[in-house]
């Protein structure tokens, strides 16, 4: 009986630390959003590299936003080890957005790019860049890859944006799957892309 008491105590010690490292990266994932916000502000205002935090290895290169979905995130650069604990990040070998060959966008999947199991063949993407240019990609498809394998070439190609996440969702341990959103550049006028980020 005693042996069953103390199984059942450890259980429910690592059942709540388990819960409440979930808590701890969800609110450092949203507090964070806020200081990058400041910093995005300051990168659209033409500071180089404005980093979010005096000791932080990355900062805003471009907006995020799926505005049929209400979801947005500031993009950060693949600078150093830190970037996917705080935002999306823009990889080093990815394409310049907007440019051909493909932008590749890598966040996890139970903060930044949860809103990914809900994009839909059709839906809209947008880019903003710190030069405020603002990018439009239609998605085409999804897929599940291997992260060894994935067959994105980030040099081929017409002006493609990929949006990469762990796969499953919901999966609390990490595996050699991903979850790969593709989406196409599409021209826009202004009056379009105005219509695209005022939709609920």
């Amino acid at each position: 009986m005693r042996g069953q008491t103390i199984i059942a105590a450890l259980v429910l010690i690592i059942g709540a630390a388990i819960f409440g490292q979930g808590l701890f990266l969800t609110a450092k994932a949203e507090f964070a959003q806020i200081l990058l916000a400041r910093a995005w502000t300051r990168a659209i205002d033409g500071e180089i590299a404005a980093t979010p935090w005096p000791w932080a290895d990355t900062w805003p290169v471009a907006r995020l936003s799926v505005p049929s979905l209400g979801a947005h995130a500031i993009v950060l650069a693949e600078a150093g080890g830190e970037a996917l604990a705080f935002g999306p990040a823009l990889l080093t070998v990815s394409a310049t957005p907007g440019e051909p060959g493909t932008a590749i966008i890598a966040a996890h999947r139970d903060t930044h790019f949860q809103f990914l199991r809900e994009l839909g063949v059709g839906d809209t993407v947008m880019l903003e860049t710190t030069a405020s240019e603002q990018i439009a990609y239609r998605v085409t498809r999804m897929e599940i890859v291997d992260a060894a394998r994935s067959g994105i070439e980030p040099e081929a190609g017409p002006p493609r944006l990929a949006l990469v996440t762990c796969w499953p969702f919901g999966a609390i341990t990490p595996g050699p799957l991903r979850y790969v959103v593709w989406a196409e550049r599409v021209d826009a006028s202004p009056v379009e892309l105005a219509e695209t980020f005022a939709a609920p």
